[in-house]
């Protein structure tokens, strides 16, 4: 196994676990802000809807965060993309409702900012593996020889002179 494989399967692993994780956090959020309204701030104004409002949509997406999660330990390449819209969906609901529950609103808000990240770097090491272009010219995908790097080269000088 390529050390290649092990990255991609560590970034695919610690994706979904964090989207799934900020799902479920978000579905925690959800249910108390529809059910236990008295638990947030009384003074809070959002944008549009009320905490009702806002708890329910925190839910749905909470709900399709934890669906995409466990899709994404499948290794799909759409549930990448879903991960990351649903994340990056879910992360801007977290600012827009900040005003309830700060300190909550922006670990929510964090996490899924880690599950983005981890769903975008996981996807550019797997095309970066199977890549033929990632390969400098005059080493073919068998080779084991690496190119040349700036620290070999100056310690081949150091050794000339």
């Amino acid at each position: 196994m390529d050390i290649r494989d092990n990255l991609t399967a560590g970034w695919r692993t610690f994706s979904g676990f964090v989207l799934s994780l900020g799902g479920i956090f978000a579905l925690v959020y959800g249910l108390m802000a529809v059910y236990r309204s008295t638990f947030f701030a009384r003074d809070a104004v959002f944008a549009f809807g009320g905490l009702e409002t806002w708890g329910w949509i925190t839910f749905g997406l909470g709900v399709l965060a934890v669906a995409s999660g466990l899709a994404v330990f499948g290794g799909r390449e759409w549930a990448r993309w879903t991960g990351i819209g649903i994340a990056g969906l879910g992360a801007l609901g977290q600012l827009l409702t900040a005003q309830a529950y700060p300190l909550w609103s922006l670990m929510i808000m964090g996490v899924y900012l880690l599950a983005v990240y981890g769903l975008a770097v996981y996807g550019v090491r797997e095309t970066a593996a199977t890549s033929s272009i990632s390969r400098p010219e005059g080493i073919d995908a068998g080779s084991e020889e690496r190119p040349a790097t700036i620290e070999d080269r100056s310690r081949r000088e150091r050794r000339a002179a």
